[in-house]
């Protein structure tokens, strides 16, 4: 799997977007592979991570995010599931579980229900240790300010704003992956 040519089929390598999403991805990779190196006894899949890591928001620019030169249609949430779409296209099926459950600390059923997200109907929770790894991973960086990672609380703080089960879910992989 060449990942670059894979993002290059989607995004102008002169854009802002494709800079923005080389720079956060290789962040979120990089932490996440520190993570896994340190916990050999979780037996993950190492370069799955990498290349999971690096095309989990490969769905960004079919959305209107216009902060990250993203000018599609679609809201920002929608992200994960049509970057899916795009892995399992491309052929990579177990990849694209990662873009469709990745965002936040995923999206239950329920939070689409009652927040009235423009999403399918069914829960986007990630379940493997890699996708609960990249998933956690990725809240440490953000497309507006690259390479500058958010503390704990910050994040903590970020996501008290969504279902509770969203700041366990976090404090649940802090002492998971963090120890």
């Amino acid at each position: 799997m060449n990942i670059i040519e894979i993002i290059e089929k989607y995004y102008d390598t002169r854009s802002e977007a494709y800079h923005i999403l080389i720079s956060h991805s290789r962040s979120v990779a990089d932490k996440a592979l520190s993570i896994a190196n340190a916990h050999p006894e979780m037996n993950m899949d190492i370069k799955f991570i990498e290349q999971a890591a690096m095309l989990h928001d490969i769905g960004a620019f079919l959305c209107n995010a216009p902060d990250i030169d993203c000018h599609g249609a679609f809201d920002y949430v929608c992200h994960g599931y049509l970057g899916a779409d795009i892995l399992r296209k491309e052929g990579y099926p177990r990849h694209a579980l990662v873009c469709e459950r990745h965002t936040g600390t995923g999206i239950s059923l329920k939070m689409i229900e009652e927040e009235d997200l423009p999403l399918p109907r069914k829960d986007f929770l990630p379940i493997s240790f890699e996708e609960q790894l990249i998933c956690f991973a990725d809240k440490f960086f953000s497309k507006t300010k690259l390479n500058k990672e958010k503390s704990i609380e910050k994040i903590q703080e970020s996501l008290s704003k969504h279902e509770e089960d969203s700041v366990l879910r976090f404090n649940h992989w802090c002492k998971l992956f963090l120890v």
